[in-house]
């Protein structure tokens, strides 16, 4: 959205108010409306970029919820057996048995 002029809002109704039948001329009341509508517009814009900084920060957080939940309901690698991750021991192999030699004297 683009920025309100402060005199764009008061030339608006000015000339809404001239189509109903009622015309703002030199004065302290028009003055006094177009103060008023200074306040609204300079509002307006500020509360426009506002909103727009509050999306980018909501963005922003909720792609790092997206992430942290990807990475908490992830499936899991299979687990390797140089880290932290305690491998089932391997089965020894069989002891293997000595023929008998007779014992030399």
């Amino acid at each position: 959205m683009r920025p309100i002029q402060k005199e764009e809002l008061y030339e608006h109704l000015s000339q809404f108010l001239k189509a109903k039948g009622i015309e703002m001329k030199d004065g302290s009341y028009p003055r006094g409306i177009q103060a008023g509508c200074s306040l609204l517009a300079d509002a307006i814009n500020l509360s426009q970029k506002g909103i727009t900084r509050a999306k980018v920060e909501i963005d922003k957080n909720l792609e790092r919820m997206r992430q942290v939940i990807h990475e908490k309901t992830a499936p899991q690698p299979a687990a390797k057996t140089g880290g932290n991750a305690k491998a089932a021991p391997s089965p020894k192999p069989a002891a293997r048995r000595r023929k008998r030699t007779p014992a030399k004297r």
